[in-house]
């Protein structure tokens, strides 16, 4: 073949190739944006520029959080749902993204199909906390005054269909307890109203609360994970203190929307565990009571679709509130 004519094929060959095919090798070659459907200053936001810091220096671009929250996290899902499948817009959530199919009556995504999952980050343990003044040392005392008198105990959550809200949500299941979830608009503002003692009881993320218990403003009772957390080891799971079947996994991971080249979300992938190996990162989570959590892609989209399974016989089984 003379030379012409093999320019004539590989030039022709380009002609059909895939946009992203000039890219592949160089990604990511602009800032990345990622999407966090809660406000600043929440865990999942914490969390996600603990990761997004490192990430940055790792790839030598800007890896830019943008708080997106509103309608417990459908608002910031939608935008990742309908952007480019190139990961340049990704998203960090919580385990609240498989909880929403389940609490919204109609949604503008497919939670499944418009999504490529690409692997948690932490496990963020919820911890049950109280008021000192209340006067209860135990998990077995407030499970007493709770059944003594059915239906005069209330409970903090951070939105209705939040994943403070289904921890207490399947405690209360499990416990055979009847307590009322009183919903605010974040965690800011829970944590106030038991510290105060207005509201008997809060399954806390523990960053928000780490200090308060410190300091002895609150009284943890108990983690509501399967396993005890490594900032409260000497604080039982609710498992442990006598509620069997009680324990949700409160998780923070990456997503990118569907369609996006296998190459790019193991990069990505591979980043978040890059990033999760630093010693600053380990620092920052250990504050936060987080720990380091992650999967393959393939495995953490089995994980999702599962926790989705599981998620809606909770809700049913809870009696939650859809939204129209």
């Amino acid at each position: 073949m003379t030379f012409p004519r093999r320019a004539a094929v590989v030039l022709a060959a380009l002609a059909f190739a895939t946009p992203f095919a000039f890219g592949q090798s160089g990604f990511p070659n602009k800032p990345i944006r990622v999407i966090v459907p809660f406000a600043a200053g929440s865990t999942t936001d914490i969390i996600a520029r603990a990761i997004t810091d490192k990430m940055a220096q790792s790839l030598g671009q800007p890896v830019v959080v943008d708080n997106r929250g509103g309608a417990s996290g459908t608002i910031g899902q939608a935008v990742v749902a309908q952007a480019a499948p190139d990961g340049y817009t990704i998203m960090i959530h919580s385990s609240s993204h498989t909880v929403s199919p389940h609490t919204f009556a109609k949604l503008p995504f497919d939670t499944l199909a418009d999504f490529t999952p690409v692997t948690p980050i932490s496990s963020t343990p919820n911890v049950l906390v109280i008021s000192p003044a209340k006067g209860m040392k135990s998990l077995k005392d407030l499970l007493a005054a709770a059944r003594a008198k059915p239906g005069s105990m209330n409970f903090a959550s951070a939105g209705q269909g939040s994943a403070t809200h289904l921890n207490a949500e399947k405690f209360k299941l499990a416990a055979k307890i009847d307590a009322q979830n009183i919903p605010f608009k974040g965690s800011a503002e829970a944590v106030t109203e038991v510290v105060a003692g207005r509201v008997d009881y809060y399954f806390s993320p523990i960053a928000p609360v780490i200090g308060q218990i410190r300091t002895g403003q609150l009284q943890a009772l108990a983690v509501g994970s399967p396993r005890r957390a490594a900032a409260l080891p000497d604080v039982p799971t609710t498992a442990e203190a006598g509620v069997p079947g009680s324990e949700f996994n409160f998780w923070i991971g990456m997503f990118a929307p569907a369609k996006t080249p296998k190459e790019i979300v193991d990069r990505l992938q591979a980043e978040v565990v890059k990033a999760l190996n630093t010693p600053e990162v380990k620092e920052r989570f250990a504050a936060l009571g987080a720990d380091a959590w992650t999967l393959k892609p393939a495995e953490f989209d089995a994980y999702v679709r599962e926790e989705v399974k599981t998620n809606a016989a909770l809700v049913k089984a809870a009696g939650l509130e859809v939204h129209k």
